[in-house]
Order: C-alpha cells, then structure tokens, then sequence
C-alpha cells in the first residue's frame, strides 16, 4: 500500500491521519495523531466464517501503551497486562457504533485493534481510536457500511466546546462522547451535572456539524488507497431452508402471540423442538456439521421471526409485549435496611427488574489507586454492577467480570457522581455495590435508583436523589415508536436503549445503543422529552421512600475524623521513625492517615477513640497560648515541680508554687509519676518554654489573697527557670 497522509483542522488543533507506513500486512491500518495524542488502528478479518455460527464474532480492543507517557506499568510484572476499566470502557465507544454497521449476511471473526501509542496528557485517546478504526474499516476489504465520527463535546459558560482538554473537563458541565454519520447520531456516552434537555441538545447539534466536517474528510482520504471489498452472499441451500420452515413458523407465531406474554418463552421453545426435528427429517442427507448448522439457522429464523411480530405489534398497534402503554412504567417498589450489617442498603424493583444497592463506607486506605496512561489519581468513590445468571433464571459460569457489567457499573457510578458531597466534606471512601436479583430490561437504570436510595440510607449527604430510565425505539420505513422503561425483549429485538439519568434539576449521565444506522436531531428530542417525563415519575415516587439522607451513619460504618494540617507540622506528628503516630494508633485502636497536603483522618470504630486521638494530634500542631487547658501526664518529678506532657515529646512545667493555694512541702503530696491532671497554661516564653498551673483551675479559698511576685532583677539565679532560687 502506498503511503498517504493528510490533516484536518478540529477545533483549533491539527488531526492528522496516515497510512502505509505501520502494520501495512493488516488489511486496514491507519495512525490517528491530535495534538501528540498518537493512536495506531488496525482492522482484519478471516477469510471464511467459522463453522456452526450464526452470529458475528466482532472482537474490538483497546489498548494504552505507558511508554507513551513516558510510564513504566506498576506492579511486579511491569508490563502492561489485561486491560484496565479505562480500556474496557474506551473499547466499547468503539464498539458500539461499528457493530450494527456490518452486514446481517456477513459471518467472518473480525477484529479491530486500537493501540495509544503516545499521549500528550492532555488530548484523550478514546475517540481518535473510533475515528482512526472508521477509517481502518473503510480502506480494508472487510464489507462495513460506514464511515462514521466521533469526537467529545464540553459545554463551559453555555458554550459547547469540541474536544475540550483534561483540564478544560474539569470546568465544563459536560463530558459527551458522541459518534454519528454525516445523517444522524448513531452513539452517545455523557457525564453531565445536571445539564438541562435543551443545552445537550444544542451540544448535539453543534458537535453534528463537526462529525459532518470529519466524514467528509475520511471519504476524502480512502479515495484511490481503499480496497475491493468482499462480496457476502447467502447460501442457496439455506434459501431452500427458510422457504421450508416459514409457513410453519409463522403459523405457530401467530397462535404464540394470542396467549398471555409469560406463556410465550415456553411455546417458542417447543416450536424450535418441532422445527428442529423436521429440519432432520427434511435434510437427513447432509453430513452431522451441516445438519447442525441448518438446526442452528432455524433457530434463528424463528427468532427473527418472533423478534419481527413484536416490533410488527409496536409499530403498527401500539402494543408491547406485557400490555403497556408506550409511555407507562412498570410498578415500582422499594424496601430500606435490606441487610442487617451494612452500611446502607436498599432495594429497587421495577416490573421484573430488581437491584440490591448496598453502600459500604471505608477510610483513606480504602481508596483505589488508579495507574493511567493520562493521569494517575485516587479514587474515592466507585460503583460495582454484578449480573449473575439467575437474574434471569439461566445456568451460567460464574467467571471474571464480564466487559458489560463493567460499562453498565461505569455508567451508574457516573450518573451518581455530581450528587455526592467532596471528600473534603464528607471523608469517607464510598463504594456502592448493584446486585442485579432479576432482569427484564434496565437493569443498569434499576441500579442508579438502587444505589440513590442506600446512599441517603447510609446517610451519606447527597444533594439529592437520581433516578435512571431507557427509552426504546422501533424504526421502519413508515414511522418510528418510541416507548419508555423498556423490557428485555424490547432491548433485544428493538432498535434503540437510550438509558437517561438525572435529577429534579438535570441530566447526570446518558448512554445511547443503537442497531440502526442512527438517530435525527427530532428523534434524539422526542426521546430526551419523554425520559425527563418518565425521569420525574420515578424521582417522586424515591422522594416519597425516603426524601433526605438519614442524620445518623450506621453503627457498623468507621467514624472518621478530619483535620487540615500545617504541611510543615507532618512530621510532628509522625514523630521519629513514627513513634508518634505509632502510639497514638496503639493507645486508641484508631488508624491515623496522612496526605502530604496536610489532611489528617482519624478512623475508628470507636467515636471516643477517634475523639481522643484527634484530640492529641491537634495538642501536638497547636501551638501553646496562655490560658488554654488541657489534659496531661505527669513524667518526672523535681523538688521545684513536675513536668506535665503537653502533647507527645513536648512538656510543660508545673512550679510547685502552683500546685495549690495552701503551701506545698513536697510535689509528691499532690503529683506523682503517671498520673493524669488538667492543668491551665499561665505563661509561654519567648523560646515556647511553658508555665502551668494546676490551682488556677479550682477557685480561691475564701479569704485568699495573692501573694506579691518577686522582683525577677533582683533573681541573680534566672539563667536557669527550670531550678529554684536558693539566694537569701
């Protein structure tokens, strides 16, 4: 292939595309460079399908490079090895809106591959990685139906900025990955803090002319390099296979969908034991591969023809599946205090659908390091999605987690991030966990009205509640439908789930997957009108449940104390070689954590314990001021006085003179080693030397009159305070 390269201006910025020069023995292989955010994309594919599929085997990953930030990994290995959160959920943007691009007819395992080869810290790699496997695609011979777009939107003091930096992120309200075709919107992944309807939208719309810019110059750039591409024909023996079985078929379908909804699943799979049995007989010809093969492509003639009738009922009749209306949701139901010993707990069902939320409060040392290509950061809250075969009453290996049950938790923890309070407010490291018991549909939007109502259970201060809801969609030549809180079936064999979260005030979250060519202007405002609808239905009915968060955490939550340090003050408070922190920890069964920027937090399961030893770490940062009092321990003895322990290694004296108002003969008959007394400070020197006194808490005897102090000039002894003056 002959080399080619060619730029494009993107706000402001140069994105430059090149071929030819790297992977040139895979069929499509293309760079991607914005900013010095580098993407290698490649696209192969197998020359045959394999044998016995019915299904395509699209593989697509993505992969982040450390060199390219100049990063050795972490860990033992130091290398990069199975792919992180980030890289999971950055392949799926990829993912999603190539998938319904190839043929139905076309079988072949296909992979796409996206390796960050260099990041600039500033310009994120996920969208490049889609743009540069577009492209990839469309110079290959692998049959695909694109190009298509993607870049990121911002939205900063109600302007829509595109492909905003890192830091430029933090200030925006926004975070949109959005892809589409030079027609329509085909995929949608946003962050937002409470963004109305009418702002995304405008966001949408600007970020579609850009994608327009982008697809005109991809079709620019394949011209005269792109290959033939394959040709992808049906079988002529399977031909004769679905015109043998379809009367049959759609007989049996038309007696099915008279019965109630429950009794369906159960009669389509005696229908698929009758058809596969003719098939038998019909074909007892062929060889045991191709046998199965024709049973397998039976299989899925009667579940497209079934998946056909109830988009045929939703189109045509308005009619779902489970009775419905198009814009009612399912019966909703809440419960509190789930399980006995967490922190929080709720439970969400909607129809058939039921999450568990469970919100466990953890300490500093709880909190997730994270070792990113781009930035290396802590996190303090997370969310955890968990989708287990007897949610819908299958058989399944219990193995890793899975690629779906990551996006779904990542898009849950996003839709409830803006309503948390800082770390600095409320120190605690939050992990929320959605255990999905059932599954009908929205599962994922189940779970942020889970995890909504245990954080106000757990009595973590949100601002307020978040409720999640799908809109789906049935799109043909004559019309489109649109319906909300979709059923399972309806996500599988319709056209669209856009999965909308947010509050009273706005939108926190979106996550749009299509398996049509894409999505207009008018449609995505249709779908954004009726979610909020359906939004306000839910939020209602989880403010009736429980409307603030509870006063009181658990007793079984850590108590935590926070404290903002001097940086200066650190180490007194470790001490040397950590004796310091040491006994603190020790005396009261507490963890004392650090960070350098002077945030000390004290945990315990015991508020006394935490009290104390917060107590004692402000006694050693602050400094002594006369009249302030405090509780300390008695460490030596003198005959002049007794040296009381301030704070850990510092120690005040005690004259004996101000031991009590009566005379005093010995320290001993009032103070002895050990022993702990508050005490009042009455003087602090110029070399932070500190005078206290033990009488000036109690109140004079009656009659008490203060004797006159002594000329401290005519002290010839007063180089040494610490000694008695024996002159007479």
């Amino acid at each position: 292939m002959s080399i080619k390269k060619s730029s494009i201006d993107i706000a402001g910025k140069k994105l430059t595309v090149e071929t030819g020069v790297l992977a040139k023995q895979s069929s499509g292989a293309v760079t991607v460079r914005y900013g010095d955010t580098l993407v290698l994309c490649t696209a192969n594919s197998a020359n045959e399908p394999k044998e016995g599929i019915n299904f395509f085997p699209l593989q697509v990953e993505y992969r982040e490079k450390f060199y390219g930030a100049g990063k050795i990994p972490g860990g033992y290995f130091k290398r990069e090895a199975r792919p992180s959160e980030k890289e999971i959920l950055s392949a799926r943007l990829t993912d999603r809106p190539i998938r319904p691009l190839f043929p139905k007819e076309f079988k072949c395992e296909t992979q796409v591959i996206i390796n960050l080869l260099s990041s600039d810290q500033e310009n994120p790699g996920d969208i490049l990685g889609t743009l540069g496997a577009s492209i990839a695609l469309m110079i290959s011979d692998i049959p695909w139906n694109g190009p298509i777009a993607s870049l990121r939107l911002g939205f900063i003091d109600g302007k829509t900025v595109v492909n905003p930096t890192f830091e430029e992120l933090e200030k925006s309200t926004l975070d949109l990955v959005m892809t589409g075709t030079s027609d329509s919107i085909i995929m949608m992944e946003a962050e937002s803090k409470e963004i109305s309807e009418e702002d995304l939208l405008t966001a949408v719309q600007y970020g579609h002319e850009v994608i327009k810019d982008l697809i005109d110059f991809q079709i620019d750039f394949i011209k005269d390099i792109s290959k033939e591409k394959r040709v992808v024909e049906a079988d002529e023996i399977e031909k004769k296979l679905i015109t043998f079985i379809k009367p049959k078929v759609t007989k049996e379908l038309k007696i099915i969908f008279k019965d109630l909804p429950d009794s369906r699943r159960t009669l389509v799979s005696k229908l698929k034991e009758n058809i596969s049995n003719d098939v038998k007989d019909k074909f007892s010809d062929l060889d045991s591969d191709q046998l199965k093969k024709y049973i397998k492509n039976s299989i899925s003639f009667i579940d497209d023809s079934f998946k056909n009738e109830i988009r045929r009922l939703l189109s045509e009749d308005n009619v779902r599946s489970d009775g419905r209306n198009l814009d009612e949701i399912r019966p909703i139901s809440m419960q509190q205090n789930i399980i006995p010993r967490s922190h929080g707990s709720a439970l969400f069902t909607r129809g058939q659908t039921q999450s568990l939320g469970v919100v466990t409060l953890g300490t500093k040392s709880d909190e997730q390091f994270i070792d990113d290509l781009e930035q290396d950061f802590k996190k303090t809250y997370m969310l955890h999605y968990n989708f287990p075969p007897f949610s819908v009453g299958e058989v399944g290996r219990m193995m890793g987690v899975s690629r779906r049950e990551v996006g779904h938790g990542n898009l849950a923890e996003r839709a409830l991030r803006y309503v948390l309070p800082s770390h600095k407010d409320f120190p605690y490291t939050v992990r929320i966990v959605s255990e999905i018991l059932e599954s009908n549909g929205s599962s994922s939007m189940a779970t942020i009205c889970s995890g909504s109502l245990a954080l106000m259970n757990a009595g973590v201060p949100i601002k307020s509640h978040v409720a999640g809801i799908s809109v789906g969609l049935i799109q043909n030549e004559k019309k489109s439908v649109t319906f909300i809180d979709i059923l399972g079936s309806e996500d599988h064999y319709g056209d669209m789930d856009f999965k909308i979260a947010g509050t009273n005030e706005g939108i926190t979250a979106i996550q749009v997957d299509l398996k049509i060519s894409g999505l207009s202007i008018d449609l995505i405002k249709e779908t954004l009108d009726k979610a909020k609808i359906g939004r306000l239905h839910i939020l209602e009915l989880m403010n009736n449940e429980i409307q603030n968060p509870n006063e009181n955490l658990s007793i079984h939550a850590p108590k935590i104390e926070q404290i903002q340090v001097d940086p200066s003050k650190i180490g007194a408070i470790i001490g040397p070689s950590g004796k310091t922190i040491k006994a603190i920890q020790s005396d009261y069964e507490c963890d004392v954590e650090i960070d350098d920027s002077g945030i000390v937090i004290v945990s315990s399961k015991n508020q006394q314990n935490n009290t104390k030893a917060k107590n004692i770490i402000e006694s050693i940062i602050r400094d002594p001021e006369v009249g302030m009092i405090f509780e300390g321990e008695v460490k030596r003895v003198m005959n002049f006085g007794a040296f009381i322990e301030f704070s850990p290694g510092r120690e005040a004296l005690c004259h004996i003179s101000e031991l009590a108002y009566q005379r005093t003969n010995k320290v001993e008959d009032v103070l002895n080693i050990g022993d702990k007394v508050k005490v009042k400070i009455i003087n602090v020197d110029d070399m932070k030397r500190i005078d206290v006194s033990l009488k000036a808490l109690e109140k004079p005897p009656e009659g008490w009159v203060e004797p006159p102090k002594k000329d401290k000039k005519k002290n010839q002894n007063f180089g040494n305070r610490r000694k008695p003056n024996f002159n007479k």
